[in-house]
């Protein structure tokens, strides 16, 4: 059964419910205007995440998805940092009240491609324009290629609390053909500098699907992960779309895995963190037994939003730089994203942003049981949706595709409650899916699932 699973859903074309709606759907009809709306109407003590993107790297990895551009020049990342401050002083006067700070993540890009200095003025900026809660979590992204132990120092003094890596794969023959050489001993070296500046928090991002990768080399890559013991692991499948990423198409197409050899690849990465003591976390995250992630999922706690499986339970985001997005109580807000109109944007003094979505009452619902799903692999939809005020017979019954799956033995339902059989937990996109009011528009967009 599982073998006609993959075969059926392996290959569908899905979101990773990140958010709901997701991103495909946000709408130009969303703009400056609205989003400094939504944020004048913030009140005092609220809350809140912030997220920063630095969209700079010194090389392409082939299999990059994310919106980054490559320099070898320090004076572009300068002019970007210039603007991101100006960016933080305008949201920070048009915001209504002065939220409650929780959360702070830069992503990339590479955000350590900046001076040490130049980050601790950036985060120095941030704590003198909002107020942070004791406690916050700070997270940074990071190339272990590029980390010097100035940097890593700086991040320490800087009260970063957790650091993700991009691993990915030490196979050399897998990272010849990303473009991405990154020894094992750099790695360990990487993780050692954070430690030695007080970062306790370490993940490490491996990515199963990539070309020439084996079973056994993403065993090997795992176990060679293991010594260095990060606190989490986020595993992920290489997502190839060189109609919407061009530098993917330097990628040998031939050389990448079937969806049974993906599967079989994302399986043994699982049963080898499982075998040395990582919990699994949802569809794709892994972390040792004390980890908050861990205690957050055994007490039903765990959420989802666009960095993952998190603890981060605040509903409020600021987005900061070319294309980040935010969310507010109102909908979603996303920035420019080529930096050169991002900048544009900034240097005039308005908001930046190019696109959102205004939430309904009825995407409140989905999102939230979607949400449950990709955390819990159950889900309440009576429960639920009484709580937001709906019947929820309209998204059970004459629902297509739940009954396709549960046809297909995927999934049970008993008195509205939907759980996924533990054997077929990869496929929960498929089964988030089927509460997706806009599925067949986003999926055209969307790469194929993991």
């Amino acid at each position: 059964m599982q073998q006609a699973l993959i075969e059926k859903y392996g290959e569908a074309r899905l979101p990773r419910y990140t958010s709901y709606p997701t991103a495909p759907g946000f709408s130009p009809t969303v703009g400056a205007g609205t989003h400094s709306d939504w944020l004048a109407a913030i009140k005092p003590g609220t809350d809140a995440s912030l997220y920063l993107h630095i969209p700079f790297c010194r090389s392409m990895c082939w299999y990059c998805g994310c919106h980054t551009t490559i320099t070898q020049r320090d004076e572009p990342i300068l002019d970007y940092i210039d603007m991101l401050r100006k960016e933080i002083d305008l949201v920070s006067r048009t915001v209504g009240g002065r939220p409650n700070i929780r959360h702070v993540h830069f992503g990339g890009g590479t955000p350590t491609i900046m001076q040490p200095e130049e980050f601790r003025d950036l985060i120095g900026l941030l704590r003198a324009r909002f107020a942070f809660a004791a406690g916050a979590e700070i997270a940074v992204e990071i190339d272990p290629r590029t980390l010097t132990a100035e940097m890593a120092t700086a991040l320490g003094e800087a009260g970063v609390t957790r650091a993700s890596l991009g691993v990915q794969s030490f196979d050399p023959v897998v990272q010849k053909a990303i473009n991405r050489i990154q020894s094992e001993a750099q790695t360990a070296e990487a993780a050692t500098r954070l430690r030695k500046a007080g970062i306790t928090g370490i993940n490490f991002d491996l990515i199963y699907g990539l070309p020439h990768q084996t079973v056994a080399s993403c065993i090997e890559t795992a176990q060679a992960a293991i010594r260095m013991r990060p606190e989490r692991f986020a595993v992920f499948g290489y997502a190839h779309i060189p109609s919407f990423k061009k530098h993917q198409r330097l990628i040998d197409e031939r050389a990448l895995p079937d969806a049974a050899m993906r599967s079989e690849q994302a399986e043994a990465i699982a049963e080898t963190l499982a075998g040395a003591g990582y919990v699994r976390i949802g569809l794709d995250h892994y972390a040792l037994p004390d980890d908050s992630l861990t205690l957050a999922a055994k007490r039903g706690r765990l959420r989802r939003n666009f960095q993952g499986y998190t603890t981060d339970a605040c509903t409020t985001l600021i987005g900061f730089g070319a294309s980040s997005i935010g969310r507010t109580a109102d909908g979603y807000v996303q920035n420019e994203v080529p930096p050169g109109l991002y900048a544009q944007r900034i240097a005039s003094g308005r908001l930046a942003t190019a696109k959102g979505y205004r939430l309904t009452a009825e995407d409140r619902l989905r999102a939230e049981i979607i949400e449950r799903l990709m955390c819990d692999f159950r889900v309440d939809v009576p429960g639920i949706a009484a709580r937001h005020g709906f019947d929820a017979a309209p998204l059970l019954d004459g629902n297509a595709r739940l009954a396709a799956l549960k046809e297909d033995g995927a999934i049970d339902i008993r008195g509205g409650t939907v759980t996924v059989r533990q054997d077929h937990r990869f496929i929960i996109r498929a089964v988030a899916a089927a509460f997706d009011a806009y599925i067949d528009q986003s999926a055209r967009t969307h790469s194929k699932a993991a």
